[in-house]
């Protein structure tokens, strides 16, 4: 028989809260009201990864450190680093933020420093805590982006063999074996069937929202959904069946409905009015202004073309006109107006492009299905796809053409488009990924320049008083009276 309530804890889990702070205030409202109901030894908190998001000024004008003195205050006993935090900062900036003493232990199995082959100080493979006295063996990986990550300076490697690995060393430590997991819910399905030993995922990474949890031969698969909308409550006992310690119940717990916890609302304040005076910095003053809108050509897109084009030398440049949220008006121009109007994490990319390819992308760009195309994830923190804004590029077409056939001539610097050749391409990494213009993904090859952000590109070309004139200059050229 299960002697009591007594013996039991709870484990609270979030994941990809994305910088929504006010949810991560409600989630240490929750979590708090718990500890002081059954006691702070019988509560261990856990988050997944992607807490931290760019888009969000406190967290872009305090370099992440928001996010971890919320993390402090709610107190997590372990954390591990989604794609946010490993691809958007430089691995100076998470050396400052994580070394030291911390409330929380950073966990990741499959992350490395290239150059030595080790895991900085700060960060642990898994780790065994004991609460209640129960011990739990906590393991987690993030998801494998070895290319872009090897760009920062890093080694990551197979989530599944790393943790492997980790459940060989860990597993008759303890009583029980959670995996942190910020891979996404196929990589968790597939770690419950191939691996043996693991009792609970909690899982981020794909924004998947598991209200009723998983079962997978003997592990249970919980997931919170996204943006702090939701957090995980798993309660954890001895099973009065089996007499052994396991998973008892699991539930998600909407946020909404609870106030935010009172000092972490304070900490959100605080560091807004850090954040206001660090992007109040100027960057320009602009003598016109330069409007923008994903639906056709403005002058604000085609100068992001143009300092992608020039930031890789490349012969053209091309992004989605979606990148950009509105335009600039006349007058200066700060950091945080710039952060606002270009929130996106996304990085510049120099591609090995065809011809032929690039062509498709361009008739495709005429099509309204594409210009208004809601996109979501894999960097993007706009509404729809947009046009392409171009540089290096003159286009003539005729909107009264049937679809894909519209574009009369394309001219690459005053030379007619070769569909056979292969051009050098600057643009974005989030087109690597197939999405949007998914003709721009055959390219080549791919080089990825991080930790540089596309409105780092777009900031330099803005003290450019040519570039800003030549991009009023069209590149789209219609042929129809009805455009």
């Amino acid at each position: 028989m299960r002697n009591s309530t007594d013996d039991h804890l709870v484990l609270f889990h979030s994941n990809d809260i994305h910088s929504r702070l006010e949810n991560a205030a409600r989630i240490s409202a929750i979590i708090n009201e718990e500890r002081n109901r059954i006691g702070e030894d019988r509560v261990i908190a856990v988050d997944c990864g992607d807490h931290m998001d760019r888009m969000r000024m406190e967290t872009e004008g305090s370099d992440g450190k928001v996010n971890v003195a919320l993390l402090e205050e709610l107190r997590y006993d372990a954390i591990t680093l989604g794609n946010n935090e490993g691809l958007t900062y430089s691995r100076d900036v998470l050396n400052a933020l994580y070394d030291g003493e911390h409330a929380f232990k950073v966990i990741c199995a499959n992350l490395y420093e290239e150059k030595t082959g080790q895991r900085p100080t700060w960060m642990l493979p898994s780790a065994v805590i004991t609460r209640n006295g129960i011990r739990i063996a906590l393991i987690a990986a993030t998801a494998n982006f070895a290319n872009f990550y090897l760009q920062l300076g890093w080694r990551s490697t197979d989530p599944i063999h790393a943790i492997s690995k980790q459940l060989g060393l860990v597993r008759d430590k303890a009583d029980i074996v959670i995996v942190m997991s910020h891979l996404g819910i196929h990589f968790d399905r597939r770690m419950a069937e191939e691996l043996d030993g693991i009792d609970l995922i909690v899982g981020g990474h794909t924004h998947h929202l598991l209200e009723e949890p998983l079962f997978i031969k003997g592990a249970m698969l919980c997931a919170a959904g996204k943006f702090g909308d939701y957090v995980g409550r798993v309660v954890i006992g001895r099973d009065e069946a089996t007499g052994q310690i396991g998973v008892l119940s699991a539930e998600v717990i909407p946020t909404g409905a609870f106030e935010l916890r009172s000092e972490a609302d304070t900490i959100i304040r605080r560091f807004a009015s850090i954040a206001g005076e660090r992007l109040g910095r100027r960057i320009a003053s602009l003598g016109v202004a330069m409007p923008s809108s994903p639906d056709r050509e403005s002058p604000l897109s085609n100068l992001l073309a143009a300092g992608l084009r020039e930031w890789m030398a490349a012969d053209i440049g091309v992004v989605n006109a979606g990148q950009l949220l509105g335009g600039l008006p006349q007058g200066e121009v700060t950091a945080g107006k710039l952060h606002s109007l270009c929130p996106s994490p996304i990085n510049p990319c120099l591609m090995e492009l065809s011809g032929a390819n690039l062509r498709t992308a361009l008739e495709q760009s005429l099509l309204d299905e594409y210009r208004g195309k809601p996109i979501k994830g894999y960097g993007f923190r706009g509404e729809v796809l947009g046009m392409l804004a171009v540089d290096g590029l003159s286009i003539t077409y005729d909107s009264a053409r049937p679809a894909m056939e519209r574009i009369a001539s394309v001219k690459v610097n005053g030379i007619p488009l070769d569909d056979s050749k292969l051009y050098a391409v600057g643009s974005i990494d989030m087109f690597s990924f197939k999405i949007g213009y998914e003709s721009l993904a055959l390219a080549q090859s791919f080089h990825f320049f991080m930790p540089e952000f596309i409105r780092d590109v777009l900031e330099r070309e803005l003290a450019n008083e040519g570039a800003i004139t030549a991009s009023f200059k069209s590149r789209w050229h219609s042929l129809s009276e009805f455009d």
